[in-house]
């Protein structure tokens, strides 16, 4: 096998950082430059936090500003037509709240291979102001991912994309971890990208692939192997999940355990691997999220089969030790707890495979009505959803895989 070592540069201002990759030895080499944490990473938690406020960095120019928040507006709107469920929450939630929704990180997904990986979008981001603050390892899943902080952005005058910026979280799937059969398939399809790896902020706001559209068969034998890897496949660099910051609200569901009753008192289904509440070893970060949304996709063979979209996450940062004694109207979001907690996905894999291969014993036996193209809909997440009886149970499993 082979590795990338990572080296970063960055700076305060926009236009001004680098990251180069260059290939070397075998086992993936940690992503290096002054003063980036290194997050533990180990089979069940890899953990990167902030022990000390960060101090903002400096504002975008205007101009700068205006262009960066309609290319990620443009990436949310790829997002939320492919999620119904997000889109419902957040209109349940300006409902209730008033539009008051920020965001407290996007996500996104790549193939760590031949300049596909990290690079690829985190150059964009840095372009513009952002800073590599924090690398996270998942040896069990093969990733590994780097989290970036956003310029200083006090001035904003709305919510959303447009309120203020959020942290950028970017994994990479180590593909030369991966069996040989799996490696060759995503290198054969990366080929047909030419260089689509210099325009992948573009891709993320068009929702395009930027190699060949895939087969079914390929699909379904990276999903035996990787979640993470079939999900890329066919969402290319689409915006993997956005998380909403809690705090940031203004009624009583600021606080994430009101916040998560209000999403399942209106019928949606949260994530319970591990309790509904997820919460850091410091208890100062607080994080719940839904079950993933599925939609049809016509493959390049001609099969239509459901695939993977994504989820909303939401995240409540509770004040650290030493601002607790801050007034309301003084709070800084870099008074609060920073950095990120990926638990392991591997029990949520089991568990869903047992939820799946049920369902679909329910259907084969006749349980559940189904007939020729007829589409099945079952509520776990009012979306789940089964087209016909032909179907291969894993590309139903990883519908509820959490996402990185």
């Amino acid at each position: 096998m082979s590795t990338a070592t990572v080296t970063l540069a960055a700076a305060r201002s926009p236009g001004v950082a680098l990251l180069s990759l260059r290939r070397r030895a075998p086992a993936a080499a940690p992503i290096r430059f002054p003063g980036l944490r290194v997050g533990s990473g180990c089979r069940h938690i890899a953990m990167a936090s902030a022990a000390h406020a960060r101090a903002p960095t400096d504002p975008l120019p205007k101009g700068a500003d205006l262009f960066f928040r309609a290319v990620i507006s443009n990436m949310e709107k790829v997002y939320l037509s492919r999620n119904p469920t997000a889109k419902t929450i957040l209109e349940l939630v300006r409902s209730y709240d008033g539009d008051h929704i920020c965001y407290d990180h996007l996500a996104f997904r790549t193939f760590g291979v031949n300049g596909y990986g990290i690079k690829s979008l985190s150059e964009f981001f840095t372009d513009f102001g952002y800073v590599p603050r924090e690398q996270l390892r998942f040896p069990a899943k093969k990733l590994r991912a780097l989290w970036f902080s956003p310029p200083t952005n006090g001035g904003y005058s709305g919510t959303g994309t447009y309120g203020p910026l959020p942290r950028i979280f970017i994994s990479e799937l180590l593909v030369d971890e991966l069996t040989t059969q799996s490696q060759e398939i995503i290198h054969k399809y990366i080929k047909t990208s030419g260089n689509g790896n210099n325009h992948a902020a573009l891709a993320s706001t068009s929702g395009e692939l930027t190699w060949e559209k895939p087969i079914y068969s390929d699909f379904q034998i990276l999903s035996r192997e990787s979640e993470y890897a079939a999900w890329t496949l066919v969402n290319g660099y689409a915006l993997n999940h956005a998380t909403v910051a809690t705090h940031r609200l203004e009624s009583d569901i600021r606080s994430i355990n009101k916040f998560n009753k209000f999403v399942e008192d209106n019928g949606f289904k949260l994530n319970s691997e591990g309790g509904i509440l997820k919460v850091s070893p410091d208890g100062l970060l607080q994080q719940s999220s839904t079950v993933a949304d599925s939609s049809l996709f016509k493959f390049a063979d001609g099969i239509t089969e459901s695939i993977p979209r994504s989820y909303i996450e939401f995240a409540e940062r509770l004040l650290l030790p030493q601002f607790k004694d801050l007034q309301d109207e003084e709070v800084k979001e870099y008074h609060r707890r920073d950095g990120f907690e990926v638990g392991n996905a591997d029990k949520i894999f089991e568990t869903l495979m047992v939820i799946v291969l049920g369902i679909l014993g329910a259907v084969k036996a006749g349980g559940l009505p189904c007939r020729g193209d007829e589409t099945v809909h079952l509520s776990f997440n009012k979306m789940f959803v089964l087209s016909g009886c032909m179907v291969s149970w894993h590309s139903y499993i990883i519908n509820f895989m959490p996402t990185l």
